[in-house]
């Protein structure tokens, strides 16, 4: 009995290994922030990368001929592989979308279209009192965005919105709740097609004339 007591004795006052115990307690929470380290690092990459890509090719696409050295049938395709075959080169299996929307003006982007007759003075388009806008995407309808599909015309403002979508540098998704296995993100960028010709105004209609 005095043999065991001296030794729990010893044992209570015996502090080697207590090292390893402490650095366990800390090493998962240090090894986590520094994985999340490496992939924001790597994300914040990835979005430059995306966004130089984005604006070069948004610049080459202006002119009336452009000259985009990649594959593609239109200029909205060539303006997409362009983005692609650079963003690969830093997440090799990264799906990139992008979608073109032209504008009349600066001021059009993400607003309807303009009124230009509102007889009920209530700032709304209502068909059934014959208002009248301005077709800006020239579709006969009256819009709530006043963007058109496509790359637009001379001196028209074109609005880029890239998406891309690749897997993790890292599985962090597999220890921090609500990560997916990729990393998501949509970029935009606006320019103004050079005046290669007259811009042509957009064509003011009124609901029942058509």
């Amino acid at each position: 009995m005095r043999a065991t007591s001296k030794f729990f004795k010893h044992l209570r006052s015996d502090n080697r290994g207590a090292a390893i115990i402490e650095f366990a307690f800390v090493a998962g929470p240090m090894v986590l922030l520094l994985l999340g380290g490496l992939e924001l690092g790597y994300n914040s990459y990835v979005r430059s990368t995306m966004q130089g890509a984005l604006n070069d090719a948004a610049r080459k696409a202006a002119v009336e001929f452009p000259i985009i050295d990649v594959e593609g049938d239109t200029v909205s395709e060539q303006v997409e592989n362009m983005i692609r075959t650079t963003v690969q080169h830093v997440a090799p299996k990264a799906e990139v979308k992008v979608t073109p929307k032209s504008y009349f003006d600066f001021s059009d982007i993400g607003n309807p279209e303009k009124l230009m007759t509102d007889h009920n003075g209530n700032g709304e388009f209502d068909a059934a009192d014959g208002d009248c806008w301005e077709d800006a995407n020239r579709n006969g309808v009256y819009d709530t965005d006043a963007g058109g599909d496509g790359n637009g015309g001379a001196d028209d403002v074109v609005l880029y919105t890239a998406s891309v979508s690749t897997p993790r540098l890292l599985p962090l998704h597999g220890f921090i709740p609500g990560f997916g296995p990729n990393y998501k993100l949509t970029l935009k960028t606006a320019v103004r097609n050079q005046p290669y010709k007259t811009q042509s105004a957009p064509p003011v209609i009124c609901a029942g004339a058509i």
